[in-house]
Order: structure tokens, then C-alpha cells, then sequence
């Protein structure tokens, strides 16, 4: 990320653009930069040799205006409160944007999980949940996984704040396993939503997704599966990277194959066979129709910007490109699709598994994608519609958009007391 600007400079910058179109007053303006609520907790860890080590933990509800919050946890080293509180802001107006009645919230402690075994996992995240209780519930806030966790700590999550409840709570989380109430389709949400706003933004400027060439930064939960679903859509994959590097094959890569090497015990793309090896700064600057930036936050800046050769820059992370390299970026034409926008897909289907949970009635995989679609198509029309009627670059209109939502919910509840 750039030096200058953190992941929280990059939020309240963009909030900024957005309240200056809008006409928003100073004090409106100040409500919505500012959470609602900031939560740090101690993270005790009992390691499996006995020893002790003390984590921070984070959970920050930035609005709670439109409906409970909503927002993932992450377990990376590098997590902090600010980071928190920007990816929390983030939450809000991709909620606004897309419809869904929520707040942002966001969580997370500052731990490498690679580092830990399961066991340690599983005790880290229930003393996590543990401490977050007081503030988080079905009607109140509403933990997914995010990165570093996975359905099966949302399964630790649920399970713990049940035992505290005394009865269980499905709706407590989303992205939990099918087994424990988890929704059919939340696994691949996210990646799908991507694949869909890809498809949007092509087909908008007349271009067949089939045959189009995609590089991949972040061949994770979100970038493996993405790769996977764009692949078998007709997209040539030509690289794909991971925190180690990245594996490079203008004739086309099979990510099925990539994600089986994976699983099969191995801890990195780079050296697959009959791939060429590429750093991650080399992926962003490839000759490609849709670059994916699917890892974290500020990848592409104002050093690096100049240097993306894609023509659709599609957000996969939460706030891969900072303000400045946005502003490189749109001078030299390239489209972004905004990380608000194109990895909404997670969030919508946590929806979709919060509303079967309170109504214990199921749906299939081809409803929960169907609904998926709609949702992903309709939300990126007015984007774009915005985009044109206002001259704005289609990220300050999907911001425009969801910070326009959340100020007039503001506006019509009123103020308390």
C-alpha cells in the first residue's frame, strides 16, 4: 500500500468525493465517517505447549441506520483497529448499494493463522466470539468469514455464542457449513458476484466475456474460485498469484487444476508445471482484458498504477486500489469496477442465508445464483447509469449511491435523543 495513504485515508477520502456530489452537509458528513461503535478486546491464547500469548481482537460497527450491521472477521497479522474501521465503512455502502437492509460492521485479531494449529484456531476464535457477544446477535450484528477464517470458524462462532444464549442461534453468523444452517451458494458468493460484475461491465462495452483474457492477484477463496467460475464461462485465465508469487501461461491456465495442486498439499501456485513464474507486481501489470485484484488492500497505487495494462480493473479485495492509483487509472481510460460494487456478491448471499435461517425454510443452489444474478445486474445498471447521467467514474457513483442511502435512512429516523 502506498505510504501516504492507509486503507481509513482511502475510505474517508472516497466518502469525502461522495458527500461533495451529493451536497451533504458538514454534519452529515461527520455522522457517516464516524462508527457507531469501535470494540478492542484481549484475545488470550493458551498455545498447545502451555505457554500464553495475549492477541488483539477487533470488532467495529460503523452503521446501524438501515438494519443490523453486517461485516466478515479476519484473522491476519496485519489487522488493526483502522483497518477495521475502513473496511467496516466499506460494509455500509456496499449494503446500501446492493439493497440489502444492513448496516457495515467489521472484526477481526491481528494473528497469522498459518501459524496456529487447529486446535489453537478453534481457541482463538471462541475466546474471540466470546468477547464480541455482548454486541453481536441475529437483530444486532452478523460476523462472516473473511480472510484468514472459513465456514468452520463461523461454525466455532455460532456454537460458542449459542452455548452463551443457551439455545442455538443459526442466524447469528453466515457462511456457516449447510449442515448447521449455512445457505446452499454462500461458499463461491463472492467469486460469483465478481464473475458477474466482470461479465456487466464487457458486455457493456460490447466485448464477449468469451474468449477474454483475465489475470487473477489473490488465488484465495474469493481469486481461486473466481478463476475457476470465469474459466469455465469461456474467459482464457492467463495468471494467477498467491502470496508467494504468481504462475504465468498466455495459452491459458486450468484453475481446477492449480486449486487441486493446492489441496493436494502444496503452498503455493509458483512452479506448477509448464507455467512461467511471475512476482505479484508483475500479474497486475499484464496485457489482459480484466484484472482481478482479489488479495488486500492498496496493491495498486500511484508508483504501480501507470504500469496496469488491463482494461477493466474488477475489485475482488476490499480496497486494492488507492485513491491515487484511481486517479491513474481513470486518466489512462481504464474502468474500475469498485470493490463496493464487484465483491458485493459475499454479503448479498450472507442475506439471502440470514433470511432462510429466521425462517428455517431453505432454498436450492440455482435459486440462491439466480437471485445472486439479478441482485449483481440490477446494482451494477444504476451504477453505470449514475456513472453517465453524472460524469463520475463508476466508483464515486456506487459510493454516491450507497452513501445517498444511508443519509437519507439518517435523515428519516431522525436524531435520537
Amino acid at each position: 500500500m502506498s505510504a501516504r495513504m492507509s486503507a481509513l485515508d482511502s475510505a474517508l477520502h472516497q466518502l469525502g468525493i461522495a458527500v461533495h456530489q451529493l451536497g451533504l452537509d458538514d454534519g452529515m458528513h461527520a455522522m457517516l465517517a464516524t462508527p457507531r461503535r469501535s470494540m478492542q478486546v484481549a484475545v488470550p491464547l493458551r498455545r498447545d505447549d502451555g505457554s500464553l500469548e495475549i492477541l488483539s481482537g477487533y470488532r467495529v460497527q460503523h452503521n446501524l441506520s438501515r438494519g443490523p450491521a453486517k461485516g466478515g472477521i479476519r484473522f491476519h497479522p496485519s489487522t488493526d483497529l483502522d483497518e477495521v474501521r475502513a473496511l467496516a465503512m466499506w460494509m455500509t455502502w456496499k449494503c446500501a448499494l446492493i439493497g440489502i437492509p444492513y448496516g457495515g460492521a467489521k472484526g477481526g485479531v491481528a494473528v497469522d493463522p498459518r501459524l496456529l494449529s487447529r486446535h489453537e484456531l478453534e481457541r482463538v476464535t471462541r475466546r474471540y466470539a466470546s468477547e464480541i457477544t455482548p454486541i453481536i446477535g441475529p437483530e444486532k450484528d452478523i460476523p462472516a468469514p473473511d480472510v484468514g477464517t472459513d465456514e468452520q470458524t463461523m461454525a466455532w462462532m455460532m456454537d460458542t455464542y449459542s452455548i452463551h444464549s443457551g439455545y442455538t442461534v443459526t442466524g447469528v453468523v453466515t457462511g456457516k457449513p449447510v449442515s448447521v444452517g449455512g445457505s446452499e451458494g454462500r461458499g463461491g458468493a463472492t467469486s460469483r458476484g465478481v464473475m458477474y460484475a466482470a461479465f456487466s461491465a464487457l458486455h457493456e462495452a460490447g466485448i464477449d466475456h468469451r474468449g477474454a483474457t483475465v489475470a487473477v492477484q489473490g488465488f484465495g477463496k474469493v481469486g481461486g474460485l473466481a478463476a475457476q467460475f470465469l474459466h469455465d464461462a469461456g474467459c482464457i485465465v492467463v495468471a494467477v498469484s498467491d502470496w508467494k508469487g504468481g504462475v504465468h501461461d498466455p495459452r491459458g491456465l486450468n484453475p481446477a487444476a492449480l486449486l487441486r495442486h493446492l489441496r493436494s498439499g502444496a503452498d503455493t501456485v509458483v512452479g506448477f508445471p509448464g507455467t512461467e513464474t511471475i512476482t505479484n507486481a508483475e500479474l497486475l501489470e499484464l496485457d489482459v482484458d480484466v484484472l482481478v485484484p482479489a488479495a488486500l488492500e492498496g496493491v495498486i497505487h500511484e508508483e504501480n498504477a501507470d504500469r496496469v495494462r488491463a482494461s477493466f480493473v474488477v475489485e475482488g479485495a476490499n480496497g486494492p486500489t488507492t485513491p491515487d492509483g484511481d486517479a491513474v487509472l481513470e486518466a489512462n481510460g481504464v474502468r474500475v469496477v469498485p470493490d463496493v460494487l464487484a465483491n458485493s456478491g459475499g454479503v448479498a448471499v450472507s442475506y439471502f442465508e440470514w433470511v432462510q435461517d429466521l425462517q428455517a425454510y431453505f432454498w436450492t443452489e440455482d435459486e440462491v445464483n439466480d437471485r445472486l444474478k439479478r441482485l449483481m445486474e440490477q446494482a451494477y445498471e444504476q451504477v453505470s447509469d449514475l456513472s453517465r447521467e453524472r460524469g463520475v467514474s463508476l466508483r464515486t457513483a456506487a459510493q454516491m449511491i450507497g452513501v445517498g442511502r444511508v443519509a437519507e435512512a439518517h435523515r428519516t429516523r431522525g436524531l435520537y435523543p
